[in-house]
């Protein structure tokens, strides 16, 4: 019988409690911004969580495409999960080195590719570690396993979809960058992109989502006041932007928690967006 995940959170202490039950499995999906100039998968070898694997986000994409890590194609992230030991009848808990930050990504690609038994560790591995839980170091050889993935297009949203959209405004864009970004008064982190933000959206920083003493998410009614409070509905259809795809599925995760549970990302996000000078900006 497959692990219950008791919803898309899970507490450190869950996490203790339920490690090593067969068919559990966790995942390091850590990533960090360029500028942080930080190994990801040289910290996850230094130290993890007992039993993890680690999902490399800049590995695991589109190799074809230059934006920064774009969604692959199924057989490709089958083939992915498939050689971590994933399968589907996993019960799958992602954590990152930050608190939630980058593990929402991995969450939001596993659903993207039907698998919706995964669940992020709150607060992380500072938050794993602060709970008095140790770790390991190495690097694991994982059993492969077969992994069957079902794109389901409604959870992602491309270039054109988000031109289509600035007519009509059928669904609302919510960009998870900094303000300064947003209204560019601040450059951007990458060379050659434009700042701004698309026309229409809103801007709803992804710090704001976080307790900044626990790097947890806040509770579920800050984060509906939080939307609230920047007029985002989450009765009507919602697309989340970032930088480049990551913190956007933050955004995600938030509305998901909050009943919302089919907000698409924008993959390319602003690194497409305002790397382009076909694509109208708003300062």
């Amino acid at each position: 019988m497959a692990v219950q995940l008791p919803g898309p959170l899970v507490s450190p202490a869950w996490l203790a409690q339920h490690l090593g039950v067969p068919g559990l499995k966790v995942v390091d999906a850590s990533w960090y911004m360029p500028a942080d100039a930080r190994d990801p998968a040289g910290e996850f070898e230094a130290a993890h969580i007992e039993g993890a694997v680690f999902f490399d986000i800049d590995g695991i994409k589109d190799l074809d495409n230059p934006l920064p890590h774009m969604l692959p194609n199924a057989p490709l992230f089958a083939q992915a999960m498939a050689s971590l030991g994933l399968s589907n009848h996993d019960a799958i808990i992602v954590y990152d080195g930050t608190g939630v930050f980058s593990a929402p990504r991995a969450w939001w690609s596993l659903r993207i590719f039907g698998h919706d038994n995964v669940a992020v560790l709150d607060g992380g591995l500072p938050a794993w570690r602060a709970s008095g839980n140790g770790t390991v170091s190495g690097t694991p050889s994982p059993e492969p396993t077969v992994f069957n993935a079902k794109f389901r297009p409604e959870l992602v949203r491309s270039l054109a979809q988000i031109r289509d959209n600035l007519e009509g405004g059928a669904e609302q864009v919510v960009d998870a960058r900094g303000s300064g970004r947003f209204d560019g008064v601040e450059p951007e982190v990458r060379p050659g992109v434009r700042s701004g933000h698309i026309p229409g959206s809103t801007n709803l920083p992804y710090p704001a989502l976080i307790d900044g003493a626990s790097n947890s998410l806040l509770p579920a009614d800050k984060l509906a006041a939080a939307f609230s409070a920047h007029d985002i509905d989450l009765a009507r259809p919602i697309v989340t932007s970032c930088g480049s795809g990551i913190s956007a599925a933050v955004l995600a995760l938030a509305m998901h928690i909050c009943g919302h549970t089919n907000a698409a990302v924008y993959d390319g996000s602003w690194t497409e967006w305002g790397g382009r000078n076909d694509t109208p900006v708003a300062p």
